[in-house]
């Protein structure tokens, strides 16, 4: 694997409050893309932003908008967070009864295509999805909060990944998302991601820029 690796900083853990100023500090630090976490309170236990935040937002970035969607149903909103901006938008393999269909819907508009499995979610469940994916996000946290630990088994998990992907797809990304901090994300590189969602480490940091700076170099 000699691709570039990507920190994607998650608005999750940014206060919503001010939400436009840490867009810009994103935009003025090495962060290759934001990662939006949209949360429906089914899927997951939380409730987070929808499409007219991103939309709102999305005038003020040319960065690359990753849009996560951990929502039940995603085959009905696909076309409103594509309007909204996203440039990719990943959906859950356990949430997608039609995940090929969804992936369909994803392209026809023009975006990327990711596809996203939980901790217990076996890696290859997605085997068949992966030929045609942009993007497989491995989550290394059970979703719906910030600030959790990393599930070390995930690193197997990426590995595993990483191998179909490399035989079925190489130019895919193999993303992870939780508790990624500067002790886990060499280890989550060296295992074939090279994707980082970062929320907790980059905005409770006191210098978020040198956060991202930090996990580029690791």
């Amino acid at each position: 694997m000699n691709k570039e690796i990507i920190v994607a900083p998650s608005l999750l853990s940014a206060d919503f409050s001010c939400l436009k100023e840490a867009v810009e500090m994103i935009n003025d630090s090495a962060a290759q893309w934001l990662h939006w976490d949209v949360m429906d309170g089914r899927f997951v236990p939380n409730i987070t932003f929808g499409m007219s935040v991103i939309k709102a937002l999305r005038p003020y970035s040319d960065k690359f908008f990753d849009v996560h969607l951990m929502i039940e149903e995603p085959g009905r909103y696909v076309e409103a967070f594509a309007g909204a901006g996203a440039d990719l938008i990943t959906v859950h393999y356990e949430t997608a009864k039609h995940l090929h269909r969804v992936m369909q819907q994803v392209k026809n508009k023009g975006k990327q295509f990711g596809v996203a499995i939980n901790p217990s979610t076996p890696v290859g469940c997605i085997q068949d999805i992966i030929p045609y994916a942009d993007l497989v996000l491995v989550m290394s946290v059970n979703p719906g909060f910030g600030g959790q630990e990393f599930i070390d088994r995930s690193l197997e998990k990426l590995q595993t990944a990483r191998q179909l992907i490399d035989e079925l797809n190489p130019a895919c990304r193999l993303e992870v998302d939780g508790g990624i901090n500067e002790q886990t994300a060499p280890l989550a590189v060296e295992a074939g991601a090279d994707v980082l969602v970062a929320g907790n480490f980059i905005f409770s940091h006191h210098d978020p820029e040198k956060a991202i700076e930090i996990l580029l170099n690791n």
